[in-house]
């Protein structure tokens, strides 16, 4: 049975406290089917530390991760001292409900400085069961009632992570299957876990020729769907490949993401792609390109193929990208916007500057709204569509790595110091 938490799910969890008649459950670092979209409304466009801020819940530690929403409960991880924790927080006042160790802080390798952690990879949940990954290699599962179903350690049945700058991969949940990917060094591998039960359905050896930093993928694993049609996306090493469900052979692959004549040896990927029903938006890294996949590909591929829709000069380089309403969105990593048209690629606008910061987070999508949130704490809010056009600035003073959170008719920023729950109902308790 499909587990996998769809819209029409969201009419059985009913929040009594929460201003809308139905509220978006948040089931995954990028929301629903991982697009980055909301169907809610009346989302707030302005706040600060003082103005529209229902609660905020101090963290026991830094942490990157995105956090997850399901009805009443908030599910995050972070660091706290030398391990990493899983919390469940009541969304109505941000107060803990239980908090569960997951792993270590490891020593080696040092994660970004000021920019990521032990705690970056984010959770995923279905309502009755969370999964969440950390730095040293824990993949575990926990009820939502905080017990714990079964963990285990990836470097130790996996083989020691030689990333650079830390494992940040987060798995996705499809059905009762976990697909994670862990490409960091020859051989990376592509994974698939029984959720239930944490044991090992296949694996496969992610193949590439790409060498140096450019084995160190920081992407997360993607699915794509479309009615009874799916298949996984892996990205990274140069490459972007699609992979069978049952057992991971590979289907497609696009090439020239990093282009033989002029090889970057740094163009590590950490952007992940995004997968609608009619097109597959994939990033790739600092002056690398972006490219639009049919999702009816086959074999190997390049530029100039029947199979790509278009290549694009500018990519984002680790907010991954957006797509609404016929319009992809792509927010580089120091704060540019640019807007292509999704069938043929032709830009609206480009590298529209909105605020000088560094930008870790994906952008996500609410009520003709674009959220942007900036390492320093700011927030921007664009307009949706094909002309420019900021409607607001907030500025909350923490760091922010994670990207925004809507749910339960609030806006949640997780920062390094706090949790905020943007949104004008105040706790009653």
């Amino acid at each position: 049975m499909i587990i996998r938490t769809f819209r029409f799910l969201y009419l059985v969890t009913l929040v009594a406290w929460s201003s809308p008649a139905f509220a978006d459950n948040w089931p995954s670092w990028r929301g629903p089917d991982n697009l980055g979209i909301s169907t809610e409304k009346n989302i707030p466009s302005e706040w600060s530390d003082e103005k529209n801020i229902a609660w905020k819940a101090k963290m026991p530690g830094i942490g990157a991760s995105t956090p997850v929403v399901w009805g009443d409960k908030i599910f995050l991880s972070s660091e706290e001292g030398d391990s990493t924790v899983l919390l469940c927080l009541d969304a109505k006042d941000g107060k803990e409900i239980w908090k569960q160790k997951v792993g270590i802080v490891p020593k080696k390798p040092q994660f970004q400085a000021g920019e990521n952690s032990a705690a970056t990879s984010s959770p995923s949940t279905d309502g009755k069961h969370v999964w969440v990954a950390v730095g040293s290699g824990e993949l575990a599962c926990f009820d939502v009632a905080g017990k714990e179903i079964w963990k285990f350690n990836a470097q130790e049945r996996y083989g020691k992570f030689k990333y650079q700058f830390g494992m940040h991969s987060t798995p996705v949940l499809y059905g009762d299957k976990l697909y994670w990917q862990l490409i960091h060094s020859i051989p990376g591998y592509v994974i698939c876990i029984d959720a239930k039960t944490g044991e090992e359905v296949w694996k496969v050896v992610r193949k590439s020729d790409g060498i140096q930093e450019n084995e160190h993928s920081y992407a997360s694993t993607m699915i794509w769907h479309n009615g009874d049609k799916a298949y996984l996306l892996a990205h990274g090493n140069d490459y972007c490949t699609a992979h069978d469900l049952k057992d991971g052979s590979e289907i497609w692959r696009v090439t020239e993401l990093n282009a033989k004549a002029k090889y970057d040896r740094t163009l590590r990927f950490v952007a992940s792609p995004l997968a609608t029903p009619e097109l597959i938006i994939v990033p790739t890294a600092k002056r690398g390109p972006v490219v639009a996949v049919k999702p009816d590909a086959k074999g190997t591929f390049g530029p100039g193929s029947e199979f790509e829709q278009f290549r694009f000069e500018t990519t984002p380089d680790v907010p991954s990208p957006l797509l609404k309403d016929g319009l992809v969105y792509l927010c580089s990593a120091s704060g540019q916007l640019t807007c292509l048209d999704a069938k043929t690629g032709k830009a609206y606008y480009k590298n529209e500057r909105f605020h000088e910061a560094k930008y870790r987070s994906s952008p996500v999508y609410a009520d003709g709204k674009i959220y942007l949130s900036g390492h320093d704490g700011t927030v921007t809010v664009v307009k949706a569509g094909e002309k420019f056009e900021i409607l607001a600035k907030n500025r909350l003073n923490d760091r922010v790595s994670a990207s925004p959170v809507i749910s339960n008719g609030r806006l949640y920023i997780r920062g390094f110091d706090n949790l905020y729950a943007i949104g004008t109902l105040k706790s009653t308790n």
